[in-house]
């Protein structure tokens, strides 16, 4: 009797605290173009509320969409493809018990992990936004500490991940940012924690030496984002590059459309038909997401 493959949240486990490669992740934007990422070879996929929600529903990434569609817009990507899809859960849309049913909804959905921020439920701010703030750190603590035991209950596999914007929050500091970053490990117990917003290469190597287990960061003030060789060498194995695929998928239409009145639409561009059979191919359903259901 063979046996059954890892589920996502395993495979996604597996990859977080892998030590030799860097594991990239990126937004899709829409579940075809999940299918074209497994395809190319992307590891892990992250729905972003902006990014991929506010793409689906037009919403600005401020609290505005709901739990149920951010589940449901996850489940769909999840569903299409057989890597594992890490769900934006905002500030949890709620206190405990919502944090608690938002953890088990995305269980149900075939969703791998979710990424949860430490700032108030009202007053929510887009990433590098001015005026972000961060609730205070035992309230922190309990809003973690819930979705580590609904997890646990349900899935011990399924991946909870605290993102901290102490520091760019009102009179924040390095320090502060890296004891909320530890207690949201020690004390909280997620699997994983991200910097919202490193200042400069030293303030990730700082984090880095004072936090165990796995850790990333986000662009933050650095003035580019940093390659994998450069993360690996800072002793980060995980690179959080969710925009890169907006900036294509919205570059591709504007060209495109701003063009289209001076092409000949009706006369077949080079390679048309080649691009066309791969394009199709990568799109076909896979079995794979129900298997994976099943185990």
């Amino acid at each position: 009797m063979s046996e059954k493959p890892p589920s996502q949240s395993a495979s996604l486990q597996t990859l977080i605290h892998r030590r030799d490669k860097v594991l990239a992740v990126l937004h899709p934007p829409t579940a075809a173009h999940a299918r074209i990422m497994e395809k190319a070879g992307c590891e892990a996929l992250f729905v972003g509320t902006g990014g991929v929600v506010g793409a689906y529903t037009g919403l600005a990434d401020v609290g505005t969409a709901t739990m149920s569609e951010c589940v449901t817009i996850a489940g769909w990507i999840a569903d299409s493809v057989s890597i594992p899809v890490i769900m934006d859960g905002d500030t949890g849309h709620g206190g405990i018990m919502a944090v608690r049913r938002m953890v088990r909804e995305c269980i149900r959905a075939g969703v791998a992990g979710i990424r949860i921020d430490d700032q108030p439920i009202e007053g929510k701010r887009k990433t590098q936004s001015a005026g972000v703030e961060v609730v205070p750190l035992d309230q922190a603590i309990a809003r973690y500490r819930a979705a580590v035991d609904m997890k646990n209950e349900l899935d011990p596999n399924f991946v909870v991940m605290a993102q901290c914007y102490a520091r760019d929050a009102s009179d924040g500091t390095l320090e502060d940012t890296i004891q909320r970053l530890r207690a949201y490990r020690d004390e909280a117990g997620v699997d994983w924690v991200q910097f919202e917003s490193p200042h400069s290469i030293d303030e990730i190597r700082a984090a880095r030496a004072a936090v165990t287990g796995p850790f990333s960061f986000m662009k933050g003030k650095l003035g580019r984002y940093l390659d994998l060789d450069e993360h690996l060498a800072l002793g980060v194995t995980i690179a959080w590059y969710p925009g890169f695929t907006h900036h294509i998928t919205w570059a591709a239409p504007l060209f495109f459309a701003g063009r289209s009145a001076r092409i000949d639409l009706s006369a077949p561009f080079e390679g048309s038909e080649r691009w066309h059979a791969t394009a199709s191919r990568s799109l076909t359903p896979t079995p794979m997401s129900a298997r994976m259901r099943a185990s």
